[in-house]
């Protein structure tokens, strides 16, 4: 079973650094979204204690639903196989379907048509591309201020987007990946203090930052680790990550923010909301790339140092669930 997980999780990885994403079609992430899109107009209702309620039973509809395909479709692969395909086809399955909850290669992608378009000094481009890996308004930044942005989503989305749903996986195996992916997913869509969505989106948002609370700072710890192995500077990585880490409004966003300001000497700014280290506001596309290379070493190392001894002390006592 040990040997099972630890090659899911290999190939998980493996199959995001080569290949990143596929179309949306052919997305789980996207089919979850949709099935999100579907069921929140059915939330809404003039009272706010009837909406939040409605957002309580959204997600667990959801995450309910996905959760019970993920187990049936092990339960599947179960019986129609041998004992050895068994294993086989759950680790190619389990590779891809883990996979799919991760978002390495396409965040760098992201990031560097950002990039891309500020080297084509075509702000407004950078703008709208920014606009797409972030929630705040980019219509009025400055360069900088895009580099920013691209700098500290990298930094959020190693934890939504990395190890977030690999420290599910660890303690739940897929179902927990999926639930996680769910719920993130549900936060990134209604998860807004707005009129439209305060109400329905209440119990995602708070569901999202309970399970962001420990991943969110072991992979703020984990930077650290990365900005030594990569040659920046670590020790500047854990002070301005200690310091800073709860500036911002998120109880959970500033850990990895912070960790990556520190290890290349820069200063995050959302206006009006925080600052974040001791550099200068002065960004380059070597910021963007170092920032890149710290979330794909930190999805390495933090599978090797947190993932798989959760897994494997769980398995020791019997209680990981291989689904």
């Amino acid at each position: 079973m040990i040997i099972e997980s630890l090659s899911v999780i290999t190939l998980a990885l493996l199959l995001d650094f080569i290949f990143g994403d596929p179309k949306n079609k052919y997305h789980p992430t996207a089919w979850i979204g949709s099935l999100i899109a579907k069921l929140t107009p059915l939330c809404k209702n003039s009272s706010d204690v009837i909406e939040k309620f409605g957002g309580v039973i959204l997600i667990l509809s959801a995450t309910g639903i996905v959760a019970t395909l993920i187990v049936l479709l092990d339960i599947g692969i179960t019986l129609i196989t041998t004992d050895v395909l068994t294993i086989v086809i759950s680790i190619i399955v389990g590779g891809i379907l883990l996979k799919t909850t991760i978002a390495i290669k396409g965040m760098e992608r992201h990031a560097l048509a950002v990039l891309s378009s500020i080297e084509n000094n075509d702000i407004e481009s950078a703008r709208d591309n920014l606009s797409m890996i972030v929630k705040r308004n980019t219509k009025n930044l400055d360069k900088n201020h895009v580099f920013s942005g691209v700098i500290e989503s990298i930094s959020e989305n190693t934890v939504d987007g990395v190890t977030g749903p690999l420290f599910y996986f660890g303690i739940f195996g897929l179902p927990g990946a999926f639930v996680y992916r769910v719920i993130n997913t549900a936060d990134s869509m209604i998860g807004y203090k707005t009129s439209i969505f305060k109400n329905v989106g209440w119990f995602a948002a708070n569901c999202d930052k309970t399970l962001n609370y420990i991943p969110s700072r072991l992979t703020g710890l984990t930077m650290i680790l990365s900005a030594m192995v990569l040659g920046h500077n670590w020790q500047n990585s854990y002070h301005i990550m200690m310091r800073d880490g709860k500036k911002t409004q998120s109880p959970n966003a500033g850990y990895p923010m912070a960790a990556i300001a520190g290890a290349l000497g820069t200063k995050f700014e959302k206006i009006n909301h925080y600052s974040l280290g001791d550099g200068e506001v002065e960004f380059s596309k070597d910021h963007i790339k170092s920032a890149i290379s710290m979330m794909k070493v930190t999805s390495i190392i933090f599978s090797v140092i947190v993932v798989i001894p959760i897994v494997m002390l769980l398995s020791y006592f019997g209680w990981w669930i291989h689904a």
